[in-house]
């Protein structure tokens, strides 16, 4: 799904993820993106951050109150996308305008090819690990805490996934990236700092007392045993 006003833009960008095989809808008003993902229901939303109705990061916000769409945020200054991921608003990803529609799609490709890496029947990944009162399900992407199923994005999921799945071992940014988003990703490394701060959360996670996801300062991120 393509949100953005820029007529041109919009239609650049739609007749890229068609001539990759994509179905896409679009529309430039942020009201109206809430009401159009939710009849869609997207794997992928390319997002605006200046919209008229509602801007950008209201829509983020309202998109993730009910989908886990990969969602990539576009804005036109380099300064926003800092200002962004302070405020922790969902995005998986960040492109600062004029950006080139190949480096586009070559990211969600990278994204839409994460849960087939992760899902891979018969791998060391297929099978259902629990960490204390956590339980994760790789291969159903599915995740307990307390019995109870906790929603994660898809890229929180990934995250976890790729910490759980070698639990005594520190992996950096760098490494969390590669694995999550791709080596050939480039962009600022906090981002994974704000996707480890939503897992947390989700997770009634402290980062000064974590049973499950802790910070190895100066490192990097390493799974908990849960107690």
């Amino acid at each position: 799904m393509i949100v953005e006003d820029e007529e041109a833009l919009a239609g650049l960008l739609v007749s890229y993820f068609e001539r990759d095989g994509f179905d896409v809808s679009s529309t430039g008003d942020g009201l109206m993106a809430v009401d159009l993902a939710r009849q869609v229901d997207p794997d992928v939303v390319v997002l605006d951050l200046g919209l008229p109705g509602l801007d950008g990061v209201e829509v983020c916000r309202q998109l993730r109150t009910f989908s886990d769409a990969y969602l990539v945020m576009v804005t036109a200054r380099s300064d926003e996308v800092d200002t962004l991921i302070g405020l922790s608003v969902g995005a998986d990803d960040y492109l600062t305008k004029p950006f080139s529609p190949r480096e586009l799609m070559a990211r969600v490709q990278a994204m839409l090819r994460r849960p087939r890496l992760l899902a891979h029947e018969g791998s060391a990944l297929a099978r259902a690990d629990s960490f204390g009162k956590l339980t994760i399900d790789r291969a159903g992407r599915d995740v307990w805490l307390d019995g109870e199923p906790v929603a994660l994005t898809r890229t929180e999921f990934d995250l976890l996934a790729a910490l759980s799945e070698r639990p005594k071992i520190v992996l950096t940014r760098r490494q969390l990236i590669n694995h999550v988003w791709g080596p050939t990703w480039v962009g600022d490394e906090h981002l994974v700092d704000v996707h480890i701060g939503h897992l947390r959360r989700k997770l009634d996670d402290g980062a000064a007392d974590s049973r499950f996801i802790r910070t190895v300062r100066g490192v990097g991120y390493r799974m908990g045993a849960g107690a």
